[in-house]
């Protein structure tokens, strides 16, 4: 990665020219690096950030010169000092929430929102697992879950981490790679196993996760940090009690704008009601992205990581 001066374009038809205070890293952020998620190169990366409105283009109602925004994109781009931006993109940011606090917690919380309320709508008594519990989408889902009154089974990478994420107040929490998952997720539900599963990690849980669920359980795999989940034949599903699989995309849930402010609105209103705390963790100068890269990637981050411009 290069940190390059460009000369930044003026806003078009429909756009918000936008100066950013605030870039947030994510996990999607190394799968476009990698060569994972495809793309061509070489290409901007990022995919949320929040700031100020600096200009808007012609036929621009809603948002004005001054506004405070943020944004999840789905084009990567956000490593900047300023963008361009469609301002179908932009949500509005709430008086009392930070600019790094929009920018840490509105791709990861709306990715939470979507999977608790949307991909599978957890209740009170719903049994919940869910993966990288320390991290920045794992540690909304605990919190959010929690709220919403589910047996949240917390599964961290380390002893620290199964600290932090008993602090939010989850009392099941297992370490990866030392408890048997399925067996410790049997027995914290009586033989039952869990309603949903929600796993980021991929490649080295994939199947302890299918083993955690109950019968017509709901297997997510979100995210890939271990590497990509093998081929998989359905028979595997039935195997282990006709279960679901399904692997959700924020961006397919809020790509109509009702949907993205609803979602927005849902999150920001559990932020600031404090039922859901961000954490960030770590800040980096943008212009040290290369050292933060290499930090999430190995797992030595803990709650939102933040880029300052």
């Amino acid at each position: 990665m290069r940190w390059e001066e460009v000369a930044s374009a003026a806003p078009g038809r429909g756009e918000a020219l936008v100066r950013q205070t605030a870039v947030g890293l994510n996990f999607i952020d190394i799968y476009e690096r990698t060569g994972l998620y495809g793309g061509q190169l070489p290409t901007g990366l990022g995919r949320e950030a929040a700031g100020v409105v600096e200009a808007v283009g012609p036929g621009v109602r809603d948002i004005r010169a001054g506004d405070r925004v943020a944004y999840a994109s789905p084009a990567p781009g956000a490593y900047a000092d300023e963008r361009v931006m469609p301002v179908g993109n932009l949500v509005p940011v709430p008086e009392g929430v930070s600019d790094r606090l929009a920018a840490a917690a509105l791709l990861k919380g709306m990715t939470a929102q979507v999977l608790l309320l949307r991909t599978y709508k957890v209740r009170k008594g719903t049994v919940v697992v869910v993966h990288a519990a320390a991290g920045g989408v794992g540690s909304i889902l605990v919190q959010w879950a929690l709220h919403l009154g589910a047996q949240v089974i917390a599964v961290v990478g380390s002893d620290a981490k199964a600290t932090a994420v008993r602090a939010m107040g989850c009392k099941d929490v297992l370490i990866q790679g030392r408890d048997d998952l399925a067996a410790r997720v049997k027995e914290l539900t009586g033989g039952q196993g869990a309603h949903v599963v929600y796993d980021s990690v991929g490649k080295d849980t994939f199947f302890a996760s299918l083993d955690s669920l109950r019968p017509l359980g709901l297997m997510v795999t979100y995210g890939n940090a271990s590497g990509p989940v093998p081929p998989v034949a359905p028979l595997e599903l039935a195997r282990r009690g006709s279960l679901f699989l399904t692997r959700p995309v924020l961006f397919s849930y809020v790509s109509k704008r009702p949907d993205l402010l609803r979602s927005a609105a849902e999150l920001f209103d559990v932020i600031g009601r404090g039922i859901v705390r961000i954490e960030i963790g770590q800040t980096y100068p943008i212009r040290d992205v290369q050292q933060a890269h290499r930090d999430l990637q190995d797992r030595r981050t803990v709650g939102s990581t933040v880029l300052l411009p």
